[in-house]
């Protein structure tokens, strides 16, 4: 019961140097562009540490107004830049990246956008 309270589950959506990243049980949603380029031109995510700046700004902003932070459970899922799928190094960029923003648990999702209850699922928190 206790636990339900402290769940924390996003969902993070890869743009070209913009994340989208929504937190399910409150339903909130933001937009954070990178300050400096992250993306290449072959690689969504080709500069490491801007994008990681850029996420943990962007989850730090999605829990303004909180006194007491749990990390959260993140799915993250790349919108563009995936012609043939996610190579090992492009998954473990997206886990890295996400861990180093704050996250305690990364699922890559490569697919169709996902709802909600679909997110809560794949982060085991149904």
């Amino acid at each position: 019961m206790i636990e339900r309270l402290f769940r924390r589950t996003i969902y993070i959506k890869v743009y070209k140097n913009k994340f989208i990243i929504r937190h399910i049980e409150n339903k909130k949603e933001i937009s954070v562009s990178a300050s400096e380029p992250f993306s290449t031109k072959r690689l969504l995510i080709g500069e490491f540490l801007e994008a990681e700046n850029t996420l943990h700004k962007g989850i730090k902003k999605l829990y303004e107004g909180r006194w007491f932070l749990i990390s959260p459970l993140a799915v993250i899922q790349p919108m563009e830049m995936m012609e043939g799928g996610l190579s090992e190094v492009e998954e473990r960029i997206l886990k890295e990246v996400t861990t180093g923003a704050g996250a305690r648990k990364v699922i890559v999702w490569v697919g169709r956008e996902l709802s909600d209850m679909e997110v809560l699922q794949k982060a085991g928190n149904v």
